[in-house]
């Protein structure tokens, strides 16, 4: 099993490169099909591990499955095993994904029950799923945890609308909470509901199936329950996490690259934060052309004072890109405070940057200050294990634009959320090989 990367770092990379479909839109999309006996059609699908896992557990289900092409499948859930909820290969398959969670609402809300293992999944700090279950139980679901088989069993036989305030503006949990209440009788309002992009491309393909949700793209979102949905067509995302990935490596790598089909406008801030660190780019149609650049940097504060930049909900700036930009912050001109504030262990890769010869100062669990190095000193290569997804790309941004040999290891980590990456960063001339 070739499970490490070997980098050799320190080359310019050139040309263009496709962003996969969105993981985290993935997720969703894919458990919806779960809301219907019609055939439904989904395109761009990445194929990575996370994604491939949660359609072949549909598969299992006994959701019928037809793959049309490398990133289009029907699906098409007339025929579901329910018993197949109380099987140990369910425990098995669905306690290791985490995305297994987003079924909970599509079964409650045509079925009338559910039952989900103890979720597993990335470590990147304590990932609640309060936020779904209070929300299940506000429709009128009824939870019980039998903690000899690790089961939560769930019946919600009479679901009905109502008003929820969500305690956190959860993507996976708004999600879930809204694939329910679609069928639910009567009316339903969720304030402080999450909306990125991959929420709006769910509320609106629901609603091309039969659904009524308005409000689509603000924190208040009104769902009138309709008696069953029909089938759809629906083409996901690209994945902004990649994009944001492709221009970090880019600007470190001093770069000349082109990121495709980008869905500008889906991108929110996140080009305006790449921006604040001095990276210069510029649209073309819908495609974003990086120059080659030895040098940026970072703005400061209008009174001169250290730029931060923290995440948010959407939005806000996205948590899953604060790692790329500590990473590229490395080599910018002048120095930039990160502050992460929505998950507690998501800078504890940093030991690796410092071991490769990074100025950052580890201020506390979400807090780190990155003095840059102004491509005056090249990073080294050194031996490195991959904690999670971002952290994962992050160390390969910089192991690409460091100074001799670099070995990622756990880079199954990085392929549950990145297709093929080794083989898309060769065509653009990096040097890196499985080993």
């Amino acid at each position: 099993m070739k499970n490490a990367f070997e980098i050799v770092g320190g080359k310019k990379l050139k040309g263009e490169i496709t962003p996969q479909g969105a993981k985290n839109e993935a997720l969703q999309i894919i458990s919806a099909v779960l809301l219907t006996a019609d055939k439904i059609t989904i395109s761009n699908i990445p194929d990575i591990k996370d994604v491939n896992k949660l359609i072949e557990l549909l598969g299992d289900m006994g959701v019928k499955i037809e793959r049309l092409a490398p990133d289009t499948y029907t699906f098409e859930a007339s025929n579901i095993n329910l018993d197949f909820f109380q099987s140990a290969e369910f425990k098995a398959k669905g306690g290791s994904l985490r995305g297994s969670i987003m079924i909970v609402g599509p079964l409650l809300a045509r079925f009338g029950k559910a039952s989900i293992p103890k979720p597993g999944g990335d470590k990147i700090g304590r990932r609640r799923l309060d936020t779904h279950f209070l929300g299940f139980e506000k429709l009128g679901a009824r939870f019980d945890y039998n903690p000899e088989d690790g089961f939560f069993r769930v019946d919600a036989s009479d679901l009905k609308g109502t008003y929820i305030l969500l305690d956190e503006a959860s993507v996976t949990g708004t999600a879930n909470i809204v694939m329910a209440a679609v069928l639910a009788k009567g009316t339903t309002t969720i304030y402080n509901a999450a909306c990125e992009p991959y929420l709006q491309q769910l509320c609106k393909m629901l609603n091309r199936m039969g659904a009524k949700i308005t409000g689509i793209g603000s924190n208040l979102l009104t769902i009138e329950g309709v008696t069953e949905l029909h089938g759809t067509e629906h083409r996901m995302l690209p994945d902004m996490i990649e994009i944001g990935s492709f221009i970090g490596l880019a600007a470190m790598t001093g770069s000349e690259i082109t990121i495709k089909d980008v869905q500008y406008k889906e991108l929110g801030i996140i080009p305006d934060v790449f921006k604040r660190l001095g990276i210069k780019m510029e649209l073309r149609g819908d495609d974003i052309f990086i120059p080659s650049q030895d040098h940026y940097e970072i703005e400061t504060f209008i009174d001169g004072s250290i730029m931060t930049i923290a995440d948010a909900p959407w939005p806000g700036f996205t948590p899953d890109l604060l790692s790329i930009v500590l990473v590229i912050a490395v080599q910018a001109k002048g120095s930039v405070l990160i502050h992460q504030k929505m998950f507690e262990s998501r800078l504890f890769f940093v030991d690796k940057l410092l071991d490769m010869g990074a100025q950052i100062i580890l201020c506390d669990p979400h807090r780190a200050t990155v003095i840059g190095l102004d491509n005056q000193v090249k990073l080294r290569g050194i031996s490195m294990t991959s904690p999670d997804i971002r952290a994962g790309v992050s160390l390969l941004i910089a192991a690409l634009s460091a100074q001799g040999k670099s070995t990622i290891y756990n880079i199954e980590q990085i392929e549950r959320g990145y297709q093929h990456i080794d083989e898309r960063l060769k065509a653009l001339g990096a040097d890196i090989t499985r080993i």
